[in-house]
């Protein structure tokens, strides 16, 4: 049975109230239950965290590698700051996937830079909550080939 690590960085712990014109009204909380429940309805188990400090999400991507298939990140700002995220990911060798709830192609020119993108299979943004579950679908189709 696969196992996925969702991880969220920054400020994402406000989620509902932290700007909802660019991140929705749904919290954390809520976009755990849909991912523990969708990857559920496919036989996957999910661990999902939050912590607005880089060395816990460090921490949790080193521990990985013993327990998980897969991981899912949102970085929140580290995306746009932390080498040491794209190191971590690139160190531990587990099929990873990036996810934004904002498309942040289409924001400011300092949300435009990712380096956990070169770490990752690929980018998931703009699609809010969903971006989460099509994440899981990702990681599943990318288990199966």
């Amino acid at each position: 049975m696969h196992s996925i690590l969702i991880l969220n960085g920054p400020n994402l712990n406000l989620l509902g109230t932290r700007q909802p014109e660019v991140y929705g009204r749904e919290t954390l909380a809520m976009i755990q239950e849909k991912c523990v429940n969708h990857a559920a309805d496919r036989g996957v188990s999910v661990e999902f965290m939050q912590s607005n400090h880089e060395g816990v999400l460090l921490d949790a991507i080193h521990s990985a590698k013993e327990t998980h298939s897969g991981i899912i990140l949102n970085a929140g700002a580290y995306t746009h700051t932390s080498i040491a995220l794209m190191d971590a990911l690139y160190s531990v060798e587990i099929p990873s996937i990036e996810v934004h709830l904002s498309n942040i192609h289409a924001r400011e020119e300092f949300r435009q830079v990712s380096y956990i993108s070169r770490a990752v299979l690929g980018q998931i943004c703009g699609f809010g909550s969903h971006g989460y579950i099509l994440a899981i679908d990702a990681l599943l189709a990318h288990f199966d080939t």
